[in-house]
């Protein structure tokens, strides 16, 4: 027990610097007496009014303000805002949902750590110091209601144990991600493919016994089925999640994030897509070059291959939960002395952007006292 206590030690002054960063976040709106704005940063707010009335359309019309339509909310899965709704039982809800989102960046951070020693990858807590950093976007996500951080955890979780041959704990993580976002059924997709390259291609004979330890992968796409259960239950519309609105970028052929007139591609300042394009890719290259047909390779293959055809303005936001993978692929030059001085330099820029964007991603909040 204290050989694995020992081995976390060096997560105790990371998870400091996680507190220590969120407080200075927080800092200039509590100061303001504005931390409004960062309880009604997009989708926080969304997620407590599920988290207050579940999809309940009666509860929601007669409960909240928000001008949005009512058949919306389905797009946000359960698994967040049921947290939400664990932790409004001793916090206030905007607390309570900041509270799940402090608790998963730190989940998060903990599990990158492990998986990194596991691959013997040198300089762990360094790069999982840069994770709450880079890319920048993370600092936001991990700031204000946003389920992403949350979602990144459970899939590296269950790669984790994927990897170490546990697959009922691979398994029902799996799920616990796909109650959070739809995506996680691309991890299931890389799954199939990683099975297939390591237990079907090449073999003259295929066992069946062989295949069937893998069968507890299966409960995350099945999670599916009771999450549109409830959705049945509370809006009387079983595939209420696919009729949401405007809520699919997925669009052939790809790269319709520069057809500007799409919805939610906002104007022609898409520059920095390309550059996130450029990233993804090079990553994707890099751990394809270093891990073959290992899930830490096909899984961001998957994911980005799917970023391809999605067309949104926030990018970013889409990519997040290939984050730690860009940083497993370039952990040899993140680990040199010429980038960390950039790193260094730039971290008031990191910090001032993730002030600028939270005090202007508003969602239009009229009536605060229903989120108590």
């Amino acid at each position: 027990m204290k050989q694995k206590l020992f081995f976390l030690k060096p997560l105790l002054p990371i998870l400091l610097l996680l507190t220590v960063t969120t407080l200075l976040i927080w800092g200039p709106f509590a100061l303001n007496d504005q931390m409004s704005r960062v309880f009604a940063n997009y989708d926080g707010p969304n997620y407590l009014i599920i988290a207050k009335c579940g999809y309940n359309p009666d509860c929601i019309r007669t409960t909240f303000s928000q001008p949005l339509p009512l058949e919306y909310y389905p797009a946000h899965f359960p698994g967040y805002p049921g947290l939400i709704w664990l932790f409004d039982q001793v916090l206030p809800g905007w607390w309570a949902m900041l509270a799940v989102n402090f608790l998963a960046t730190a989940s998060l951070t903990t599990i990158f750590y492990l998986l990194l020693k596991d691959l013997k990858v040198k300089g762990a807590a360094w790069l999982v110091t840069l994770a709450l950093f880079l890319p920048a976007r993370i600092m936001i996500l991990r700031s204000v209601g946003a389920p992403e951080t949350l979602f990144i955890t459970l899939l590296l979780a269950s790669i984790y144990f994927f990897r170490k041959k546990k697959y009922l704990f691979s398994g029902l993580l799996l799920a616990l991600a796909q109650t959070i976002k739809s995506p996680a059924v691309l991890l299931f997709g890389a799954y199939l493919i990683t099975i297939f390259l390591k237990d079907v291609w090449g073999k003259k004979k295929i066992k069946a016994k062989r295949l069937m330890k893998y069968w507890p992968l299966i409960l995350g796409p099945l999670t599916i089925i009771p999450i549109f259960l409830i959705f049945q239950c509370q809006t009387g519309n079983f595939l209420a999640y696919f009729h949401s609105g405007d809520n699919f970028h997925l669009v052939f052929p790809p790269f319709q994030t520069f057809v500007s007139s799409r919805s939610w591609l906002g104007d022609f300042w898409l520059e920095d897509i390309i550059y996130l394009y450029f990233l993804g890719g090079m990553a994707v290259t890099l751990l394809w070059k270093k891990y073959k047909a290992d899930i830490l390779a096909i899984f961001p293959m998957v994911f980005y291959a799917a970023t391809l055809f999605i067309a949104h303005r926030d990018l970013a936001r889409y990519l997040s939960p290939l984050y730690p993978f860009w940083i497993l692929a370039f952990a040899p030059f993140l680990k040199k002395k010429e980038f960390k001085i950039v790193f260094f330099l730039l971290l008031p820029a990191i910090y001032l952007y993730t002030i600028n964007f939270i005090n202007y991603n508003l969602a239009p909040v009229a009536d605060w006292t229903p989120y108590f």
